[in-house]
Formats: structure tokens, sequence, C-alpha cells
């Protein structure tokens, strides 16, 4: 197999149903998540297996994830032979681990930078690609045919990683950094700060 084609080289690029140029909408939308699993995968690489089974195993289940949600957004228009495959429940799921991995950090009071620990830094440059990802799908939707599942999985998948970043800081024992000038904005912080 070649892995240089030369299809590609008038700026050109196939999708699912057609060519279009490689600065279309659909082709950055696609693109981007690419890009993001690339990271997912850094992220994979760097945690340890002892210390993070769920959040590993729960990484790979979202590249591949991603990868469907990448062939969704380059598909023209889906058909009965051709139909999406991300569905619903892949949303579902991420709210449901969400929802448990913010009762294992510590409470948040005050907005964090990304970083903390090395892994936990590599979690928040997905969470900022998943949100230029899910930019892209909005404007891919507006435009044009697309998996309308995808959009929402994107807007879950940006708060998985910022829960998760602040769990693997937490198992590591490495503090989340708190944005020095950030008032309490979290409700129980406030609701601590309104009784003092």
């Amino acid at each position: 197999m070649r892995l240089y084609t030369r299809t590609g080289d008038e700026g050109k690029t196939s999708v699912i149903g057609g060519r279009l140029d490689k600065d279309d909408t659909r082709v950055i939308a696609y693109g981007t998540t690419d890009e993001l699993n690339s990271f997912v995968g850094v992220v994979i690489a760097q945690l340890d297996g002892s210390l993070f089974p769920d959040v590993r195993q729960e990484l790979v289940k979202i590249q591949h994830e991603l990868f469907d949600c990448g062939g969704d957004l380059a598909m023209v228009k889906e058909t009965e032979k051709r139909p999406y495959k991300a569905k619903e429940d892949i949303v579902t799921f991420l709210e449901t681990r969400i929802d448990e991995y913010i009762k294992e950090a510590p409470e948040l009071e005050r907005f964090i930078l990304p970083g903390g620990s090395l892994a936990a830094a590599n979690i928040h440059v997905c969470r900022t690609i998943t949100r230029r990802a899910e930019r892209y799908a909005t404007r891919l939707q507006r435009e044009g045919d697309t998996n309308p599942v995808v959009l929402k999985y994107l807007n879950r998948l940006s708060d998985y990683f910022f829960a998760i970043a602040r769990v693997v800081n937490y198992r590591l024992g490495v503090q989340d950094v708190e944005y020095e000038r950030s008032a309490i904005v979290f409700r129980e912080g406030k609701r601590k700060e309104e009784n003092k």
C-alpha cells in the first residue's frame, strides 16, 4: 500500500460522498477531531495504568468514538446505506462519568489554570481542541448536513476532559492551579462565603 496518492496536490480531498477543498468547514471539522484523537493518545501514554485504569479505558473508548464522529463529519449526506455511527448513548455515558468524577475531585470554588501535572495539562489541551472542533461542527451544522449527536458529544467531551484533568491531579497529589485573580465563582464556594 502506498501512503501518498497525489490526489490532494491541487488542494482538494475526498470525503464520503464527494470531493471538497481542504479548507472546507467539513474537512476542518473532521480534521480537528483527528488532531484531538492524537492528543488523547498522548494522554493515554502518560497515564500510569495502575493509578488510572478507568481513565485509560475510557480514553481508548473515546478515541474510537472520535473516529466515528470524524467519519460522520466527513459524510456529505447520511444515507440508508451509510448511516451515521455516533448515537446518543455516547453522550449519556460521558454525562454519567462526569457526574462521578466531579464527586471524586476536591470541591471547586475558583477558576483554575490548565496545568498541575503534565498529564492534566495535556488533558486541558484536549479540552481546548475539543472546543475548537465543536465550533467547526457548529458552523458545519449551520451550513449543511451533519450528525447532530456529534455536536452534543463534543460539548460534553470538553466538560469530561475538565473533570478528568482535576481527578488526575487529585490522584497524583498535585494541586490544581487557581487563577489568582478569580473571585469565588462556583455555587458551593459562594454559599460558604455567604455563610461566613
